[in-house]
């Protein structure tokens, strides 16, 4: 099927491209792709693959880690100057645990505008095929490769009341399972790999299953890894009420009673019933 290139505004498209199959690229993408002034890829070489299959003829150049520093200043020049250029990274959405939001930031300070191109992501893929809780998530990208480093960023995420989404290693995933569950307690998880790709597998366990299957197996590709949030305990009524007459000293009822679920995982409307109750009080 052809697919026409417009012609594109000026600006920075920050592009998602496919985490496996190629199929899964956006119409929109190929377009811009093919129209933009120039391509930065976070390897050129894999983008070249993805080029080849649509028949993406655009120039494609390096801009990673490695490269950002030096090459960013002639880009936002280019930018200013009306250059319409493509972000992507090797797969997924660029940004998330990919460089670019320096670029990004840059252009917005010098008065380029920034398209976002939204696509995959192998982070919202993983949690739409876990069965994980979905109402709240927070990604934390790779924890630390040493394990106490890597408990001790554990221990600002434990109390959290969402679903935490990760991306590891094959050769670290036993080691970082059994962490979690140190710190996390035998809770639910998933480890989900090789997305959209021919041997895609997820696999929902608790912890200690999974560390236990892990702890000798390195499985390849990449990987993603979430867990279940923590279980909401009883909170007392006297503790509930001292939150929220505490809350409603600066907060409407209903934003009061908001926050009262978020913090202490009460219900919302439980909390609004309390602060409708304790709100005379505090006239």
């Amino acid at each position: 099927m052809a697919i026409d290139s417009p012609p594109l505004k000026p600006g920075l498209y920050v592009t998602a491209t496919p985490i496996g199959n190629l199929g899964d690229i956006t119409f929109r993408a190929i377009e811009t792709m093919k129209a933009a002034d120039a391509i930065l890829c976070e390897d050129t070489r894999v983008t070249a693959t993805l080029c080849k299959a649509y028949n993406i003829s655009t120039q494609r150049r390096p801009y990673q880690d490695h490269n950002a520093a030096q090459v960013r200043p002639a880009i936002i020049e280019q930018l200013v100057g009306g250059a319409a250029i493509c972000l992507v990274s090797d797969a997924g959405t660029p940004l998330i645990s990919d460089p670019g939001y320096k670029l990004v930031r840059e252009a917005r300070e010098a008065g380029v505008e920034v398209f976002p191109l939204p696509g995959p992501c192998a982070a919202i893929a993983a949690l739409c095929a876990a069965g994980a809780p979905s109402d709240k998530f927070l990604f934390a990208g790779f924890p630390a490769s040493k394990s106490t480093a890597r408990k001790r960023g554990f221990e600002g995420l434990k109390d959290i009341p969402a679903t935490l989404i990760f991306y590891e290693s094959g050769h670290r995933l036993g080691q970082t399972l059994g962490d979690m569950q140190d710190v996390f307690g035998d809770r639910q998880a998933c480890v989900a790999r090789e997305i959209t790709k021919l041997y895609e597998e997820f696999t929902a366990e608790s912890l200690s299953a999974l560390a236990s299957q892990y702890a000798q197996k390195k499985p390849k590709g990449e990987i993603v890894i979430l867990v279940w949030p923590p279980e909401i305990t009883d909170v007392a009524p006297e503790d509930i009420d001292a939150f929220l007459a505490e809350a409603l000293k600066t907060l409407r009822t209903a934003d009061a009673a908001d926050a009262a679920a978020e913090s202490l995982g009460v219900k919302r409307r439980d909390a609004y019933a309390r602060a409708l109750a304790l709100k005379p009080t505090q006239q």
